[in-house]
């Protein structure tokens, strides 16, 4: 697994989790699906992306998307 797919697993299940919390426990926790998204939006204008600079630092090999 490289970089780029561990950022987009890492994102899909931060968005699945806060779903799962906003139908059974707050719907404020749909602002964790926004941030998410709000990043994800940010990080394909500007290249950076604090998640993969982590997932990078514990190993991961960088794909084409955040080399």
């Amino acid at each position: 697994m490289n970089v780029d797919r561990a950022v987009m697993a890492f994102a899909g299940m931060m968005i699945l989790v806060s779903v799962l919390l906003a139908f059974y426990v707050s719907p404020y926790w749909l602002a964790l699906t926004a941030f998410v998204g709000l990043n994800l939006l940010q990080a394909s204008f500007t290249g950076f992306c604090p998640a993969a600079r982590i997932f990078s630092k514990l190993g991961l090999k960088s794909g084409c998307a955040f080399s």
